[in-house]
């Protein structure tokens, strides 16, 4: 916990977390040309390498965290033959429904564990606040997760009435859509490979290309990158995470 407190920004935060569930084994893709209405993210549980993938339209890298712990329990939840593929799926909607509001809930306990949030609540004399949007946004940053979580996440614990929290969501939707569209900088076709396919997987893929087991237009068509940029991309595995949006 003091090491997720510590990191300087969202995008740490979401590399930390990108890198901690890779390092379980998981591919971590993400992809952009679907809506956000559609799907945020999806799971798929195909050993060894089981799979997640986040939807990157979703601009704040604290909804990627979200997403993306979200995504990891129903890869629990599957592997433990609690849940089977959607197509296979035979439960209700209101079923469903519960099995989402079990994963929500089990993710936002993995991002702010009961003590944690407590202390920090304590700390900040937010006890008896009335959750303005100042309030959960500056709190939100503390954990590096999106005002929305935490939001949820104080309901969850009681910190919220239902009447709290629902008018408080609807003062955070007012004020998100009156924000202006934000523009993003110029990103290589190297970096966006690597934050579209995860560093496994492109690591993999090149480790295949240097066995002889695929060619390098295969490779390119795996990564979604020219053979031009490969030599960028290798040093970009060498040198660190990489947070930046897929490939918008």
């Amino acid at each position: 916990m003091n090491q997720q407190l510590a990191w300087p920004d969202e995008w740490k935060a979401w590399n930390s977390w990108r890198a901690a569930v890779e390092n379980l084994g998981v591919l971590v893709f993400q992809f952009s040309r679907v809506p956000l209405f559609e799907v945020r993210g999806l799971s798929l549980l195909r050993m060894p390498m089981p799979v997640v993938a986040i939807n990157s339209k979703e601009i704040a890298p604290g909804a990627r965290i979200f997403t993306l712990l979200h995504e990891v329990v129903h890869l629990m939840l599957a592997g433990a033959n609690e849940e089977r593929p959607a197509i296979k799926e035979d439960r209700s909607g209101e079923d469903w429904a519960s099995v989402e509001r079990f994963a929500e809930i089990a993710a936002s306990h993995a991002l702010i564990p009961e003590a944690a949030l407590r202390a920090e609540i304590e700390a900040v004399s937010l006890q008896n606040s009335q959750w303005a949007l100042d309030d959960l946004r500056r709190l939100a940053r503390r954990f590096r997760v999106t005002p929305l979580a935490l939001g949820t996440r104080l309901r969850e614990s009681g910190f919220m009435t239902w009447d709290q929290y629902h008018s408080w969501r609807e003062a955070w939707t007012a004020y998100i859509a009156s924000l202006p569209a934000r523009k993003s900088g110029p990103v290589t076709p190297a970096v966006k490979a690597v934050g579209r396919n995860g560093r496994p997987f492109t690591q993999l893929v090149f480790e295949a290309m240097s066995a002889n087991r695929i060619t390098s237009v295969d490779a390119a068509r795996y990564l979604g990158l020219k053979f031009q940029h490969f030599d960028k991309l290798r040093t970009i595995l060498w040198s660190g995470p990489v947070g930046l949006p897929s490939d918008e």
